[in-house]
């Protein structure tokens, strides 16, 4: 797999809804039982990022939430299993930070619970002053629709 030459690109009619709702709902830890509505709702109303290979299948995926002025929220950013290790989170991250409408924001935020040194690579750090911000948080939101 390492001679593929893999491309990102924010296309939308690129995107296999069909396999991006299949990882996130199955495979993630951050949106089990996510219904395809919901996957489909959110890409809609985001800027994505899919990461290909030379034959056009879908291996990587990013979301992006933002006002495109001041704000953005990175999520739902996942690589295949089998084709992890090959920098493409890396790649995907750097097209991400490159793109021309995410310039000049004062923020960007994410949540991970496994991939810091991948963001710390990209300027993202621990929050500052964390008493500044709050959530709202619903735990198991997706399976709890059923």
């Amino acid at each position: 797999m390492s001679s593929t030459v893999f491309t990102v690109s924010t296309d939308s009619s690129r995107l296999d809804v069909g396999f991006i709702h299949d990882f996130l709902s199955n495979r993630s830890y951050w949106a089990p039982g996510i219904s395809r509505e919901l996957v489909e709702r959110s890409i809609s109303n985001s800027l994505c990022f899919g990461v290909y290979t030379a034959q056009g299948q879908q291996v990587g995926f990013a979301r992006i939430i933002s006002d495109r002025a001041t704000f953005a929220y990175l999520c739902d950013v996942f690589v295949l299993e089998e084709y992890r290790g090959q920098g493409l989170s890396k790649l995907l991250m750097t097209h991400i930070s490159a793109h021309p409408e995410l310039q000049g924001l004062r923020r960007w935020m994410l949540g991970t619970r496994d991939a810091h040194s991948l963001y710390e690579q990209f300027g993202f750090t621990p929050l500052a002053s964390p008493q500044r911000f709050m959530e709202n948080a619903k735990l198991d939101p997706y399976r709890a629709q059923s």
